[in-house]
């Protein structure tokens, strides 16, 4: 048996400068009681090198978080999943505020905040102006995929009621395009999935258990985050003027010239706001896009969703005017509407899809499940 490696002897395997920040304050953040995955301990020796006969890919420790500038991590006090976002309070100084704001009372009670909960702000030591932000463990809102028609209204309900929420409390949220549309999956999951393999398990002992659980037999909640860009107003403050920053889409109308013209230089964030949800609706479900295939059979949300993402900022509706409208629409939806399945176009696994969900269909319409599954708060 060899000698014992020197502490930080294969930190060059880790990708970058952020994974090895994290390996650098991983002790500093278990005393803050936070507990990082192997692969950041400051000793860590993969378990390929130690065992050359295990493949790297197939190691627990060779998993690298799908994004390093936000990473996942056991609460050593509860043993529940968080997420530790660093920031630089230079680059974004209104991030945390309207993040706390929105996590404290009584904004942290109502149903309709669906803001990520800001569960502790750390201060780096080691690091002026840098700090790190505690969030719940969350994963994309459409993965696993909607079963039903009554899902994806209920996606949608929270998510307009979310922002309108964030609207009326003069905060404009300026970046909420889908990646920034997140769900706490833990409902639908008996055992903990790993953070960067969905259908692992996190001890990395095999996949997970076959599960159909569906978001009607256990509803979910959906979370707005990263307020990097959002800004809050005074109240009475109305049609603020802000300078425009492009966040994730790039495609809102207001940001471009228009022919002949030169770039504008400021626009009301709120109307944008409504535009970002209103595409929100058009790429990933009313006429997909090149990432997104379209999903069969939400036209009836088209004429809504056009209204969301007219050219002219003027003419879009207020969040207030969405909630009341998709309200209206909802009430005009049947109950075997809510019960369809929802398909994608070119389903390659239609034909299992479709027998499974209607053998889910008859159990949950005999035990009564409503259509509409709303979480409790």
């Amino acid at each position: 048996m060899g000698d014992l490696p020197a502490p930080g002897k294969y930190r060059y395997l880790l990708e970058g400068e952020q994974e090895q920040f994290w390996h650098d304050h991983f002790n500093w953040l278990k005393e803050c009681g936070y507990l990082l995955r192997p692969r950041y301990h400051p000793d860590w020796v993969p378990t390929w090198i130690k065992d050359p006969k295990k493949k790297a890919m197939r190691c627990e420790d060779y998993q690298m978080s799908e994004s390093h500038k936000v990473i996942d991590a056991t609460r050593i006090s509860d043993g529940s999943f968080v997420t530790l976002k660093p920031l630089d309070t230079t680059v974004h100084p209104d991030e945390i505020p309207i993040g706390v704001w929105f996590s404290q009372e009584p904004q942290a009670s109502s149903p309709s905040n669906h803001c990520v909960p800001i569960l502790d702000v750390l201060d780096i030591p080691d690091i002026p102006n840098k700090r790190i932000i505690v969030m719940p463990f969350l994963s994309s809102y459409d993965k696993p995929r909607f079963d039903t028609f009554g899902e994806a209204i209920e996606f949608f309900r929270q998510i307009f009621q979310g922002l309108q929420y964030m609207h009326k409390n003069n905060v404009a949220h300026r970046d909420c395009n889908a990646l920034n549309i997140m769900m706490d999956a833990k409902p639908l999951y008996p055992v903990p999935y790993h953070p960067t393999q969905q259908k692992r398990r996190r001890d990395w002992k095999g996949l997970l258990p076959v599960s159909y659980l569906t978001r009607t037999q256990k509803p979910v909640k959906y979370y707005l985050i990263d307020f990097g860009l959002s800004r809050k107003y005074p109240p009475g403050v109305r049609a603020p003027l802000e300078p425009i920053i492009l966040g994730g889409d790039k495609s809102v109308p207001e940001f471009r010239a228009k022919p002949g013209e030169e770039l504008p230089l400021e626009c009301d964030p709120f109307p944008t706001d409504v535009y970002y949800i209103g595409n929100v609706l058009r790429t990933d479900f009313v006429e997909g896009s090149q990432f997104v295939k379209r999903k069969l059979g939400f036209e009836f949300l088209r004429p809504l969703m056009a209204d969301m993402i007219q050219p002219d900022p003027a003419l879009r509706p207020t969040m207030d005017e969405v909630v009341e409208r998709f309200d209206a629409i909802v009430r005009g939806l049947s109950r075997r509407k809510l019960r369809s399945r929802v398909a994608k176009v070119d389903d390659s696994l239609d034909y299992i899809y479709a027998v499974r969900h209607w053998f889910r269909k008859i159990g949950l319409i005999v035990r009564r499940y409503p259509p509409i599954p709303s979480p409790s708060h």
